[in-house]
């Protein structure tokens, strides 16, 4: 009889590609944002975005004939869809309207932490150290960011009760991220990542259906180039990066993965320094650079460690002996 490794099994290339990709999608998500919010509301946007991505993702389904989820699998597109991709997109793209980019990022960092706290208490997944520490290095990263882009862009005024209700939203998208994670991770059991995505981002356009009469009056005013931005939203950092998450969560346990995302900040500060000419300064730089390090230390393995615990081959009782030890 062989002896199984405790060990979790080391994502695969297709895993990790995965989720690079997904991060750099949600990342380059946060500038075509800041282009096309100055055209269309927060509703209003929200809703072009998904039926950008609604259109794709059943094209997809149509293409690969996936047909309908299994109903183990709605419970869970229902929450995500309603929760993430319709609550968390109007509720951030409210936000960012109140409150500077800097601090609006900040905020929804703490949707990771949350996520991982979930997915221990109703996943049962663990909270291994070297997650713990990773996510604090990450948060202490995107919170030197935060300040530093906060303390750099002065654009954004309002009074206090404005930017409380810009804190208060993104507090709330923070949660909705977080949620939405957790109860796509069981319907990942059930369905597909292309059947979960696309049916939430579905229910997530039905939940954006009011804000229809806005879409329509800003589109017919907006410039080419937001209305570009918007649809590129729904293309890439919707359908296709939203399908690329819910294959990497199928192999990757949600703490983990919410880990991952701490890279966004990082990548966002390069991806602005390269479109929108924001050079950043050494304060926002660190930030970056702890953001990457902690999601290198939470995705590590403690392979000195595992190494040392490995059987050795003895015959007999003397074998059981060590494994009971």
């Amino acid at each position: 009889m062989t002896s199984s490794d405790p060990r979790p099994a080391a994502p695969g290339p297709l895993t990790v590609g995965a989720v690079c990709f997904t991060v750099l999608a949600w990342a380059s998500a946060f500038v075509s944002i800041r282009s096309a919010g100055a055209a269309y509301s927060p509703g209003a946007l929200a809703l072009g975005r998904l039926l950008a991505g609604s259109v794709v993702l059943v094209a997809l389904v149509l293409i690969r004939r996936e047909g309908l989820p299994p109903r183990g699998a709605w419970r869970g597109i229902l929450i995500s869809g309603v929760v993430w991709f319709g609550g968390y997109m109007v509720a951030l793209n409210w936000g960012e309207r109140l409150v500077d980019a800097g601090t609006a990022a900040l905020l929804v960092n703490v949707g990771p932490i949350l996520m991982a706290l979930l997915a221990a208490r109703l996943l049962g997944e663990g909270l291994p150290p070297r997650l713990l520490a990773g996510m604090l290095v990450s948060f202490a990263g995107a919170v030197v960011v935060g300040l530093s882009m906060s303390s750099g862009s002065g654009d954004v005024g309002g009074s206090t009760g404005e930017l409380v209700g810009g804190v208060v939203l993104c507090l709330l998208a923070a949660v909705a991220y977080a949620v939405g994670v957790v109860s796509q991770k069981p319907a990942l059991s059930y369905g597909s990542p292309l059947q979960v995505t696309a049916f939430a981002c579905l229910i997530g356009t039905a939940v954006c259906l009011p804000f229809s009469g806005q879409l329509v009056s800003e589109a017919s005013r907006a410039p080419v180039s937001a209305t570009l931005n918007m649809v590129y939203l729904g293309v890439v950092p919707t359908a296709l990066a939203f399908t690329t998450w819910t294959y990497a969560l199928a192999r990757t346990p949600a703490g983990k993965m919410g880990a991952t995302t701490y890279a966004v900040p990082a990548i966002v500060v390069l991806l602005s320094w390269l479109f929108l000419d924001e050079v950043p300064g050494w304060l926002t730089l660190l930030g970056g650079a702890l953001c990457l390090a902690g999601v290198a230390v939470s995705r590590s393995r403690a392979r000195a460690r595992a190494a040392v615990r490995e059987p050795e081959i003895v015959p007999g009782p003397e074998r059981q002996e060590s494994a009971d030890c």
